[in-house]
């Protein structure tokens, strides 16, 4: 009976329930997860974005992407410890000069339509790619995958140029027969099967694709897959579903039945979700992760996102390199990244995030080229002041760009802002919108002065950031143009000795970042709530997430 308890027995029970309460609490966030309550068939993955698009030609975004690689196969893939293994190629055979890479494929996999795959599910992909003047046509060309006769494609698209299918069969991309592929390099490329493993690079059926036109990957029923999931429900801006493919060639791998894929979710719903035990992994941000990073649910994980300003160097005010400068130095990143993201996000110092890639030595290459970035206020003030001089003025106006769907872009545009706005002589405008506009619209038409924008490592090589510049590049929205610096990247292309590529890349990053020409702020952390019952979730940078190994425990 409580009634007769003194007032110290009172503290004393109050004591104890509050701890039994605080220790429910833990045992919830620790061990909850599952989208049907104990269900260990089923994995449920929260995502900030959105699926509109399974097309592989021109998916732009993290999501899609995961959800592409759930239900295809390309030649590679990634094992349960995220290394590059063989996927539907079953082995390789490089010629001496490591121009000719010739890819035998299994016998064993099929659509499921119940086609078999072939190799020239392969050839009418990569070539549909750039038929179809798709997102990543690039990656095909000089400097990434150097592809023969890619780079020829890719000016025609660029001088827009119609292409013929005798130009499209220039490409050095060959069915020698119907398990044979060839590919022909115009260098030779260390990095081609992480390549490989990208969902741009995976078969698609020809009679399937063609038969759904422009309808292809829109939705569930116009997307035919060849790997360890099914899709069976889109519903943009709600869920992706999928179940196991009992025809999967590796099936006996794959331990789950159901993948769910919760789209669009804000972080606070995705946690509230998490702790009723509706979901297995779920993204938060940083005002929720002083609540949660206590806990034995808390993750922080890598993604290799490098968030960056672009700068449209038509506006003659930012065409001003003091001005440029100013910008770069009222950046308090370490600020931004331990005192308002808190999720992991470190400080970048360059152009190419660290952990990306090694020297020939064995040395990062963020370590080895140096830092580009650093923060001083009065500095940013004097340096402005400069460039206004210079340009004549007493104030300019600048307006920061960002998309409200792609957190934490919110966020960054906010911390710019106002640390643009605490120097003398700018005025900040905001224009929020949505990625989709942002790029395809905003950036693409040239109407913007400062985009906060990020960009994911499509391999594991610096070029995959450093082509960004290249003035033919049609994601230099900002029309940066440097001679030197074009030549450069252009050299890394078809640079055969590794130490001299390596260094030729450090060069093009210095001739990038000594002009400004981007202003780097940070390398993307993820914090994360996942379930401790979920293992072999594959998560490594330049890797899309992959669920075919993930196994949930009772």
């Amino acid at each position: 009976m409580v009634e007769g308890k003194d007032k110290k027995g009172e503290r004393k029970y109050e004591k104890i329930l509050s701890f039994f309460l605080y220790c429910l609490m833990v045992l919830t966030l620790t061990g909850c997860g599952g989208s049907s309550g104990d269900d260990i068939s089923t994995y449920t993955y929260s995502s900030e974005l959105d699926i509109k698009n399974l097309d592989s030609s021109d998916a732009d975004d993290q999501c899609p992407l995961r959800a592409i690689h759930a239900v295809i196969d390309g030649l590679m893939k990634t094992d349960k410890k995220g290394n590059i293994t063989y996927g539907i190629a079953k082995s390789e055979e490089v010629s001496e000069d490591g121009l000719v890479h010739t890819y035998k494929l299994r016998k064993d996999v099929r659509w499921d339509n119940g086609d078999l795959v072939t190799a020239h599910d392969f050839v009418y992909a990569w070539q549909r790619i750039f038929k179809k003047k798709g997102s990543y046509y690039y990656m095909f060309a000089d400097g990434i995958a150097s592809i023969q006769g890619a780079q020829e494609l890719s000016d025609k698209i660029d001088a827009g140029e119609e292409l013929t299918d005798d130009d499209l069969n220039s490409m050095g991309v060959k069915a020698l027969d119907g398990y044979t592929l060839e590919v022909k390099t115009t260098v030779r490329v260390s990095f081609l099967d992480e390549l490989l493993a990208f969902p741009p690079f995976y078969p698609i059926n020809e009679k399937f694709a063609e038969k759904q036109g422009s309808k292809y990957g829109k939705s569930a029923k116009t997307i035919l897959g060849n790997g360890a999931f099914k899709m069976i429900n889109l519903e943009p801006g709600s869920v992706a579903e999928f179940k196991k493919n009992e025809n999967y060639y590796d099936q006996k791998h794959v331990k789950l039945q159901r993948l769910v894929m919760k789209l669009v979710q804000e972080p606070k719903v995705a946690a509230q979700a998490f702790e009723a035990g509706e979901t297995d992994y779920a993204p938060i941000n940083s005002d929720l992760v002083d609540k949660y990073k206590e806990y034995d649910s808390f993750k922080q994980v890598y993604d290799g996102f490098l968030f960056y300003i672009s700068i449209n160097f038509k506006n003659e005010d930012l065409a001003n390199l003091n001005v440029r400068k100013a910008i770069s130095s009222a950046i308090n990143r370490k600020d931004l990244c331990e005192n308002v993201l808190k999720d992991g996000s470190q400080v970048v110092k360059g152009f190419i995030p660290s952990g990306l890639a090694t020297s020939p030595c064995g040395v990062d290459f963020r370590k080895d080229s140096g830092d580009f970035t650093s923060y001083d206020k009065a500095q940013a003030q004097d340096l402005l002041d400069e460039g206004l001089k210079e340009l004549g003025k007493s104030e300019i106006t600048l307006r920061i760009t960002y998309g409200t769907d792609e957190s934490p872009m919110d966020v960054f545009s906010t911390y710019l802002q106002n640390a643009l706005s605490k120097l003398n002589g700018i005025k900040i405008e905001m224009v929020a919108t949505t990625k989709q506009d942002r790029i395809y619209n905003k950036q693409k038409n040239g109407d913007f002065d400062l985009v906060v924008t990020r960009w994911g490592p499509d391999c594991g090589d610096p070029t995959t950031y450093l082509t960004i510049a290249l003035s033919t590049n049609s994601n230099n929205y900002g029309k940066w143009k440097n001679s030197e610096y074009d030549q450069l990247v252009n050299q890394v292309g078809v640079e055969s000795d590794v130490e001299k590529r390596w260094q030729e890349m450090k060069d093009a990053e210095k001739i990038l970042l000594d002009d400004y020409a981007y202003i780097p702020v940070f390398e993307k952390g993820a914090a994360t709530l996942q379930n401790p019952k979920v293992k072999n979730l594959v998560i490594k940078p330049c890797r899309t997430i992959s669920f075919e190994y993930v196994e949930k425990t009772e």
